[in-house]
């Protein structure tokens, strides 16, 4: 992922046409279905990329059973993917990160939701008809992969990163990790417009959380979906050194892993 992950409306929209520029709807059949949306765009619901039985790390699906839906989708590993929700980009923002782990090498976040998008622009209740493919899953090597485990976790506050939880004041107060600041991944989106705030802005909003770009950065909050957002946001801000602790909070505390109480 580079400064390109999230990109416009103008920008999608003079790239409608485009083959090779595939537009991943994330939401329930029936919404795709029966409220609309955006022109050739695939349906790939939020709940048939996640696996709660622990088929790979965490949450994530597995590279094959991913592959099967990119494949049913007749998405080319060519592809430029750009996914949207109707929830600000927080499940958009899940698949995007699945795909980067499973090799996919253009993401691409759409700034808006599709309420927003809709208030402006064509949407659709047509469903396209796509030609299945062959995907070949290339799932990055460790070494490459932003996910981090627990024990690298561990490692990680001890060396002086810094724990990012991206969870509400609620949760936050109950336990967080060592350490932790807490940065609510809603923070970056202008709820009324339901896009992503200017780049700037969102860049401030961080700093004045103390997380910058210069330091190790490592995300966490329950079941690692609301630090999917999170993670996109920082990449498209530049920021390198970012781990993604897909274990998150229900993986710590299952380990009995040390934890604070109290506000902020």
């Amino acid at each position: 992922m580079d400064d390109s992950v999230v990109v416009s409306f103008e920008w999608l929209a003079d790239r409608l046409d485009d083959p090779e520029v595939r537009v991943v709807d994330v939401r329930d059949g029936w919404e795709f279905e029966g409220i609309g949306h955006l022109p050739g765009a695939a349906n790939v619901p939020f709940d048939r990329f996640r696996d709660d039985g622990d088929a790979d790390r965490g949450t994530l699906p597995g590279a094959d059973a991913f592959a099967a839906l990119l494949s049913e989708a007749g998405i080319e590993r060519g592809d430029t993917l750009v996914a949207y929700d109707d929830t600000f980009g927080v499940f958009a923002a899940r698949f995007l990160v699945t795909a980067h782990e499973y090799g996919h090498p253009d993401v691409r976040l759409l700034a808006g939701d599709y309420s927003a998008w809709s208030r402006e622009r064509e949407t659709t209740t047509n469903a396209p008809a796509f030609e299945s493919t062959t995907y070949e899953p290339d799932p990055l090597a460790s070494a490459e992969s932003p996910l981090v485990d627990r024990a690298a976790v561990e490692d990680a506050i001890e060396e002086g990163a810094l724990p990012v939880d991206t969870r509400d004041p609620r949760e936050f107060a109950q336990a967080h990790l060592p350490g932790a600041v807490r940065f609510d991944w809603r923070e970056v989106v202008d709820e009324e417009r339901r896009r992503l705030r200017p780049r700037e802005e969102v860049r401030d909003l961080l700093a004045d959380s103390g997380i910058a770009p210069d330091r190790r950065i490592v995300l966490y909050c329950n079941t690692a979906r609301r630090i999917s957002h999170t993670f996109v946001v920082l990449r498209w801000l530049g920021f390198e050194d970012v781990g993604f602790y897909e274990g998150s909070l229900a993986e710590w505390l299952a380990a009995d892993g040390a934890v604070e109480t109290g506000g902020e």
